[in-house]
């Protein structure tokens, strides 16, 4: 089975001290590094929500990143959904 053949995406809410701590933009930059697509952006509760589509296996490796998050963060908790994937062309920053 090719990376092709293997596309999926996931919905993720990160919990924690994970705001004010680069975590945005250290999630896009790790996500574009395993050439997945999405976005992340920070929730009004304090939460950073993630949405990522791609390769299953490189989906993998970023929720083991997300679980940890850049040195400064603390991940308390990961809410992961699978989901469908639309056809994002690039990961981004929402704001």
């Amino acid at each position: 089975m090719n990376e092709k053949s293997a596309l999926a995406a996931f919905h993720v809410q990160v919990s924690g001290r994970v705001q004010g701590v680069g975590f945005r933009c250290t999630c896009c930059n790790e996500a574009r590094r395993l050439g997945l697509s999405g976005w992340v952006r920070n929730e009004f509760d304090g939460d950073v929500e993630v949405w990522a589509e791609g390769a299953a296996e490189k989906l993998d490796r970023f929720l083991q990143w997300l679980q940890c998050g850049p040195p400064g963060a603390r991940v308390d908790h990961v809410r992961c959904e699978k989901r469908q994937p639309t056809g994002c062309r690039a990961f981004e920053i929402k704001f």
